[in-house]
């Protein structure tokens, strides 16, 4: 089977060792083809800026694109973990793909770093879910800070329109909770699917619900079209969006249709906006110069998921080397208990504070209120 995702350049760009000199090994799964490309792109290039020793210690990544086919995931990560032997794993770019490969980095203790959305990804924590750690706000940080914003402007009914699958449905759950407490009823709940070119018929049962916002959760640029169909509509209510919408290429693909959008995401977004204060600040502006360099262009907050994967395994590498070598699974669950250590960690995204029931990490210094104005995102003030 031929892997597109091989990193064509990547010796060059950032001299990776080689399998007989490389000391630790990790696997690196990113959708850089398909739906899901727009995610996955960013975290492949982001590749050349990861470390190039840990802990001391030479290390080789190892990377595949997926093509944004859960069933290629699971090819791809028995692969690294029967063929290539890797230590840890990073990847992969979307939340079905994530899910799919519990089962197998479960059985092979292999520390998994997932630069997803879904909160379903680490919780409820259990024997499967203790291997992974998600370098992305969980859902629920980014769902509060939408909900207080409809309970301060006066929603009182919320329409829903997310992707048929882990994120949507994971989103669904999540925003229902926290509405019902605060007394807004979903009107309408519609899905769709990443590919779909037309959402006519769920925005049309949106509309007819009438209500006073709608929330979009889908990823990358399948987040875009409902929103368009909904704005061609002539819908007037708040539209909001999730950090799954947290790119460039979400400005660029829905141009005007996208203005006033109201989401959560990271300082990364908007860097000069954010104070100094924030830990976050620093790191963002470091990976976004760094990778402008590299690739000419400015990077999404998913690549910035895959750099924190970086930066958590920097930190514990060190650690886990104190009681065994890499190769073995004394090692690898050596890293996993020493990854669930990790404490204030600045990242590109927020701070981390790992624990054995959080493996996210995630406080509020992890989410801003974002808005689109003029083409750009903005603090909402």
């Amino acid at each position: 089977m031929k892997y597109k995702g091989l990193v064509a350049g990547l010796l060059a760009s950032f001299a990776v060792v080689t399998a007989a000199q490389a000391d630790i090994k990790v696997g690196v799964i990113s959708s850089n083809t398909g739906p899901v490309a727009l995610i996955g792109i960013p975290q492949k290039n982001t590749i050349p800026l990861l470390p190039r020793e840990l802990g001391g210690e030479k290390v080789q990544y190892i990377a595949y694109d997926d093509e944004s086919d859960p069933s290629k995931s699971v090819t791809l990560v028995k692969k690294l973990i029967t063929e290539d032997k890797v230590d840890a794993i990073i990847g992969p770019s979307s939340s079905p793909n994530a899910m799919a490969i519990l089962d197998f980095i479960a059985e092979a203790k292999i520390p998994t770093l997932a630069p997803v959305g879904t909160i379903a990804i680490v919780l409820p924590m259990d024997e499967k879910r203790r291997w992974v750690f998600k370098t992305t706000q969980n859902d629920g940080l980014v769902a509060e800070k939408l909900v207080n914003h409809m309970v301060e402007n006066g929603v009182k009914t919320l329409g829903f329109i997310g992707t048929g699958d882990t994120f949507g449905e994971t989103w669904y759950g999540v925003i229902k909770d926290m509405v019902d407490d605060k007394g807004i009823k979903i009107v309408a709940n519609e899905r769709f699917k990443r590919p779909d070119t037309s959402v006519t018929g769920q925005a049309l049962k949106v509309l007819a619900a009438k209500p006073d916002a709608v929330l979009i959760a889908a990823p990358g640029g399948p987040a875009v079209l409902p929103q368009a169909t909904l704005v061609d509509m002539n819908y007037k209510g708040t539209i909001y969006q999730t950090h799954g919408a947290a790119l460039n290429e979400f400005l660029k693909l829905g141009g005007k249709k996208v203005e006033g959008t109201i989401l959560g995401g990271s300082v990364m977004l908007v860097p000069d906006d954010a104070p100094d204060s924030n830990p976050a600040k620093a790191v963002a502006l470091k990976y976004i110069n760094d990778y402008r360099k590299l690739n000419g262009g400015v990077p999404a907050t998913f690549g910035g998921n895959m750099y924190d994967a970086g930066l958590l395994l920097e930190r514990a590498v060190p650690e886990a080397l104190k009681k065994a070598k890499p190769g073995t699974v004394e090692f690898r669950e050596a890293l996993r208990d020493a990854l669930e250590g990790v404490k204030e960690l600045p990242g590109t995204q927020g701070v981390y504070n790992m624990t054995p029931e959080d493996h996210s990490g995630f406080d509020e210094r992890g989410v801003e209120l974002i808005t689109v104005k003029d083409g750009e995102f903005k603090l909402v003030q």
